[in-house]
């Protein structure tokens, strides 16, 4: 069963991140109270909710797939009362503005939260997350009278949200979009229909808020001429209580790899008069306002690589201490060990970038100046790491999850398969990991001459230079892997920035290497600064077997994980034409 891992939290937040001396300067959290005391409450009560009542409904929903019929979407048993008390307790809306039915939190705290949730259960966990992102949505871009209608109502989790972007024809790029709508007085009737939509109808809660991109008759052609809409469940009266359902149902739910207990919807808009919508923004500009939670809903999917690839060490380890093999628990043996400990280390290096990043994020919101400025721009070029890496990472250590239980694993009634499953979707959704690749190079990278990945190649090389001077052979191991990775993605950034005026296909063929090469080095990088605290925590009394645990952690990082950098290094560089010669009648 699955327990959060605490200490690891906390002390990424407050000992290695120091949230109250990043964030608790700021406005925004002036009386918030950000600190060791707010961690641990927070914590301990998102801990208790995830192991007690979101972590025993994953084999439920696993079981009894979410399904619909008739026009109406039945969740597995136990999903509904969770959902509700997850919101009775302002999970929700933990970073949303106080006066709008949010906590007013550090974007952290969320993060940790979501991680949780993941963990315990990553089919359960994608209902608040998109309920999250529709409120960031309104509250960037909807009028006053419909914030006023909406946001609060979401945030408290008394109502949620959705995400209608796809369609048939329409994925990725979103320019053939066929639904359309129509002007009707002071609001809109919307017809069409929509697939893929994550949570798309239940009833675990009064109202579901559709954000659903249309077009008008006289839209320009192609995604310049998208606006986006609020298509309630039920209509709202004057008074603000629930009025007539309106013309937006449920087709069916898709029969998935993974994820069972989401309900992933067909939906069908104005098969009667037409669904009644309120435009969001200004008219054909539906995509800026839907782009405007991108980046906080792509940390989320990073941090559900990082919840399952924890749920699934922590099964993969309660399993091998138990499974005895040759007279010995399988965990002695080296093989094993080797591959739990190679997933520690890589959940721990992802979970350290994206809680750092997430500090990042409210820095990008609430500083000042161009302090706000620089955080804007980090952010952006981290997110595509953070969600493409993360989640590539995330199918490959659920796997060794499966893999320590050997055959067992292979057999659903373990449930370390599950984990594997459903974590499969997340280099997919939210922009598949080749357009994470592709952003990262072509837009983040290329827009300013690589300026923002060198302030990160300053920042790693003099982490370098402490590693180096930390007395610690283990660090001092990792600062000479670090050295020689950072020279490597140097020489990469460089190679790149270089084809992209004169090779761009090739160039854009080792975009995915780039990226995870980007990814190791990075997770090395917050490894390393995690490790570094431990160092002066341990000469100082801290609790030994935890500061050595980090340590050692950080030292196999070193020496078993950044390896993998110079792989895709070569892979980059010396194949940097084989892509183009390879004949497409060939494959």
């Amino acid at each position: 069963m699955y327990t959060a891992p605490l200490a690891d939290m906390q002390f990424l937040i407050d000992d290695v991140i120091d949230v109250a001396g990043t964030l608790g300067s700021l406005d925004r959290f002036a009386d918030v109270g950000v600190g060791p005391d707010l961690t641990t409450a927070l914590l301990d009560e998102a801990g208790k909710l995830g192991a007690d009542v979101v972590a025993p409904l994953r084999r439920v929903g696993d079981a009894h797939p979410a399904r619909c019929e008739d026009g109406k979407v039945t969740i597995p048993p136990g999903y509904g009362a969770a959902i509700r008390e997850l919101g009775a307790g302002g999970w929700v809306g933990i970073s949303a503005d106080a006066d709008a039915g949010g906590q007013g939190l550090p974007e952290i705290y969320g993060t940790a939260a979501a991680e949780i949730w993941n963990g315990a259960d990553m089919a359960f966990a994608l209902e608040p997350f998109l309920s999250s992102g529709a409120a960031l949505a309104i509250k960037a871009h909807a009028s006053e009278e419909l914030k006023a209608i909406y946001l609060a109502k979401i945030n408290s989790g008394q109502w949620s949200g959705t995400m209608n972007l796809t369609e048939s024809g329409a994925g990725s790029d979103l320019g053939p979009v066929k639904t359309r709508a129509e002007r009707a007085g002071d609001h809109y009737r919307i017809f069409g229909q929509k697939i893929y939509i994550t949570w798309g109808d239940h009833d675990a809660t009064e109202n579901i808020v559709h954000l659903v991109l249309a077009r008008l008759p006289d839209a320009p052609a192609g995604s310049k001429g998208i606006s986006l809409f609020i298509v309630p469940k039920f209509l709202v009266n004057a008074d603000g209580s629930l009025g007539d359902r309106n013309d937006a149902f449920p087709v069916s739910t898709e029969h998935k790899l993974g994820i069972h207990g989401s309900p992933t919807c067909v939906m069908a808009y104005g098969d009667n008069e037409g669904a009644i919508g309120y435009l969001v923004g200004e008219e054909n500009n539906g995509l800026a306002c839907m782009f405007t939670m991108m980046n906080e809903a792509r940390l989320k999917v990073g941090l559900q690589g990082i919840g399952a690839s924890e749920g699934a060490y922590q099964q993969a380890v309660a399993y091998a201490r138990e499974r005895v093999q040759g007279g010995l628990a399988i965990i002695e043996h080296a093989d094993v060990k080797r591959m739990l400990t190679t997933m520690r280390a890589l959940i721990e290096a992802m979970r350290a970038l994206a809680y750092t990043e997430a500090v990042t994020m409210d820095l990008a919101h609430y500083a000042q100046g161009e302090v706000r400025n620089e955080h804007r721009k980090r952010i952006d070029l981290m997110i595509p790491v953070i969600k493409g890496w993360c989640t590539e990472i995330g199918v490959e250590l659920t796997s060794l999850g499966v893999q320590v239980h050997g055959g067992m694993g292979f057999v659903e009634e373990t449930g370390a398969a599950q984990y594997l499953r459903d974590v499969r979707i997340t280099p997919i959704y939210e922009g598949t990991n080749g357009i994470q690749a592709a952003d990262l190079l072509n837009r983040k990278l290329a827009r300013d001459g690589g300026a923002g990945m060198e302030a990160m190649h300053q920042e790693i090389a003099a982490l370098v230079g402490q590693l180096d001077g930390s007395g610690e052979a283990g660090l001092q191991g990792l600062g000479r892997a670090m050295a020689e990775a950072l020279a490597d993605h140097t020489a990469t950034t460089q190679f790149l920035l270089s084809q992209m005026g004169t090779d761009r296909f090739n160039a854009m063929g080792g975009a995915f290497d780039y990226m995870m090469q980007t990814g190791y080095l990075f997770g090395g990088w917050q490894l390393g600064r995690s490790a570094l605290v431990a160092a002066r925590q341990l000469t100082d009394g801290g609790n030994p077997t935890f500061c050595r645990r980090k340590i050692a952690t950080a030292a196999y990082y070193g020496a078993r994980i950044l390896p993998r950098c110079k792989g895709h290094w070569r892979a980059i560089l010396d194949g940097a034409t084989t892509l183009s010669d390879f004949e497409l009648d060939w494959l």
